[in-house]
Parts: structure tokens; sequence; C-alpha cells
């Protein structure tokens, strides 16, 4: 098995659609669908990306503390999902189905193996 990072992304200026809490209840049972599956790691939505804060430690002295998002951009993540799947395939099924399940784009990234004692 594999974990994947599945992460919705979107833009802060995205309207709310009317349809919102259809929204939500299409996500709740694609999480209560992962979580019967055994795929469900971890999951968590996020608030927009200007209540986001960068600390960066990479220099000596104090570390540098900014508001906003570290990148400049109009579209930011705005959630994700942590799978445990068999291959990319299953990752790619399940990110087809949250993207229309959140209405937003999934990116899926795998993530890098442990490495060896």
């Amino acid at each position: 098995m594999t974990q994947y990072l599945l992460s919705v992304h979107g833009s802060d200026a995205d309207p709310v659609p009317d349809n919102v809490d259809d929204l939500y209840a299409a996500v709740d049972r694609f999480n209560a669908d992962l979580q019967r599956s055994g795929s469900w790691v971890f999951a968590g939505g996020l608030h927009p990306a200007h209540t986001a804060t960068v600390v960066d430690a990479t220099r000596t002295g104090d570390p540098v503390v900014t508001d906003g998002p570290y990148l400049e951009s109009k579209e930011h993540l705005g959630g994700f999902w942590i799978v445990d799947v068999p291959d990319l395939d299953a990752a790619l099924e399940l990110a087809r189905r949250g993207s229309a399940a959140c209405a937003g784009p999934v990116e899926v990234r795998p993530f890098q193996d442990e490495p060896q004692a």
C-alpha cells in the first residue's frame, strides 16, 4: 500500500455556491466511503490562504515570520485527503470521486517511502 496526498485547489475569490450544503453532504459521503473502504488516513479543510503564516528559519538568527501564504497565487490549497491505496490507479479513482464530491480539481501526489533503518 502507498499513501497519497489528494489536494483540493481553488481560489479564495470563488463564490460560495448556492448548493454548498449539497457539496458538504457529498464530501461527507465520500469521507464515509473512504473510511469504510479502509483507504482513509486523514483529511481536512483549510481556512482561506490569507489566514496563513509563513515561518522561515533557514538562516541564522531569528526566523522571519510573515503573514499570508508562502506563494502569491490566485489559487491555493483548500483541503486534502491522505489515503492509503494499492497503486496510483486507485489513487486517481479516489481523486476523481473526491473532485466530483467537492466540485474542485484534485492533485494526486505519492508520499516518499520511509528510509530503510
